[in-house]
C-alpha cells in the first residue's frame, strides 16, 4: 500500500512540476526582432501662388502696382545713379549721338529715391504706352513733348514740376541732378488723375528656376559699345556662385548710389531694331514694331532668338513663342541694325 501512494504522490509531484515548468514557459516573454521602418517624407516644395508680371518671381500676395517708368541719365557725369539695382527691367537705347539712357521699369518694388531724370524721346514715350506705365521724364524732344501734351501716356515732367515734385541735388550740376521721390510719384499721379493700378499684363514666360535655363551654347561674359570710348562699352558677367550677371562700364562696376548694392541680372537681353538719325543734333527715331533678331544671355549660356512688338511690348520670343526667362531682374539693350548685333556684341566662352 505504501509502495502504491508512494508511486501516486511521486507521480503527483512529477506532474505538478511539469505544470508549474508550463505555467513558467508560458509567462516568458518571446524576444520578438523588430525592424524599424523608417518611412522617408519627401516634403513637397512650397509653390506661392502670385508670379510678379516683369520678374517672374513667386510671391504670396498679388502684385496690382501699375507699372513706373522713369527716364534715367545715364551720361557719365550721372553715375552712379539713384534707384537703378531695384528696377525689374532696365531698357538701355540711344539718345542722341552715341549718348544712350535708361528707361528703368519699377513695378515689384519702388525706390524711395529715383535719378537723375533726363528728357524724354518719341519712342521712350512708346515704350512706356505699349507697357501702360506711368511714365516719368524731365525734359523732352519737340515729338516727345507732342505726345505727352496730348496724354498718349499718363505722365508727369520735371518741365511741369521742377522744384515742386522734382528736387535738385546740391551734389551735382544741372542738367544732371534732377531727382523724384516714391512719395512725389504718387503725389504726381494723383495732381494728373492717373490711376496706379495695373490694368494690363505683360505676356513675359518664366522659368520656375534657373536650371531650366541651362540649354544654349556656354557665355560667362558679353559685351556691347556704344561709340568708340570706353564711356559707354557695357559689360555683363556671369557669376556662377549667385547665378546672376553683375554689370560694368568702362571697367566699373554699376551700383545704386543710395545703397551701394550692385546691380544683378537674370537676363541680359540684346535686341536689333533699326535706327534713324533725324536731325542735326543726333536724335533718333526707332522702329519699334517690326520685330528683329536678339540674342539672350542667362544661367551663363547663350542663345540667338528673335523679338516681337506683341500688343506694344517688346517680347523676347523663341520658336514663336514667348522666350522663358530666369526669375529676377533684367537688362534689355536697344541695338542698332546698322552696325549690328554681330559688330557690337561681343561674347566668350
Amino acid at each position: 500500500m505504501f509502495k502504491k501512494w508512494g508511486i501516486i504522490s511521486l507521480l503527483g509531484l512529477f506532474l505538478v512540476a511539469c505544470s508549474n515548468e508550463e505555467k513558467t514557459a508560458e509567462v516568458q516573454p518571446v524576444e520578438e526582432i523588430v525592424e524599424d521602418i523608417v518611412e522617408e517624407v519627401v516634403e513637397e516644395p512650397i509653390v506661392l501662388p502670385y508670379v510678379a508680371p516683369f520678374t517672374g518671381i513667386r510671391s504670396e500676395e498679388e502684385q496690382t502696382q501699375r507699372p513706373i517708368i522713369v527716364t534715367m541719365n545715364n551720361h557719365p557725369l550721372a553715375r552712379p545713379q539713384s534707384g537703378i539695382a531695384q528696377a525689374d527691367i532696365v531698357y538701355e537705347m540711344l539718345a542722341e549721338g552715341n549718348v544712350t539712357r535708361f528707361l528703368a521699369l519699377y513695378q515689384s518694388e519702388i525706390p524711395d529715391i529715383v535719378g537723375p531724370v533726363r528728357s524724354a524721346r518719341d519712342y521712350f514715350v512708346e515704350v512706356a504706352k505699349g507697357l501702360d506705365a506711368f511714365y516719368i521724364a524731365h525734359g523732352y524732344s519737340p515729338d516727345a513733348q507732342k505726345m505727352l501734351n496730348a496724354r498718349v501716356v499718363d505722365n508727369i515732367n520735371g518741365m511741369q514740376y521742377d522744384g515742386i515734385l522734382f528736387k535738385r541735388s546740391k551734389e551735382r550740376k544741372a542738367p544732371h541732378n534732377s531727382y523724384i521721390s516714391k512719395e512725389n510719384i504718387f503725389t504726381g499721379a494723383e495732381k494728373v488723375g492717373a490711376s496706379m493700378e495695373m490694368h494690363k499684363m505683360p505676356t513675359f514666360s518664366f522659368y520656375d528656376s534657373a536650371e531650366g535655363a541651362k540649354i544654349g551654347d556656354p557665355v560667362s561674359s558679353v559685351s556691347i559699345q556704344y561709340g568708340t570710348g570706353a564711356s559707354f562699352e557695357n559689360q555683363y558677367t556671369y557669376i556662377p556662385e549667385s547665378g546672376l550677371y553683375e554689370r560694368k562700364t568702362g571697367g566699373v562696376l554699376t551700383i545704386d548710389k543710395e545703397t551701394e548694392k550692385p546691380v544683378e541680372l537674370a537676363n541680359v537681353i540684346f535686341m536689333e531694331i533699326p535706327h534713324t538719325t533725324i536731325d542735326n543734333a543726333g536724335r533718333r527715331q526707332l522702329t519699334l514694331n517690326a520685330g528683329g533678331r536678339a540674342y539672350l544671355f542667362q544661367a551663363g549660356t547663350m542663345k540667338v532668338i528673335e523679338w516681337e512688338n506683341v500688343d506694344g511690348i517688346l517680347i523676347p520670343m523663341e520658336n514663336g513663342v514667348p522666350a522663358k526667362l530666369v526669375p529676377g531682374k533684367s537688362w534689355i539693350s536697344f541695338v542698332p541694325t546698322k552696325p549690328g548685333l554681330e559688330n557690337m556684341v561681343n561674347y566668350l566662352p
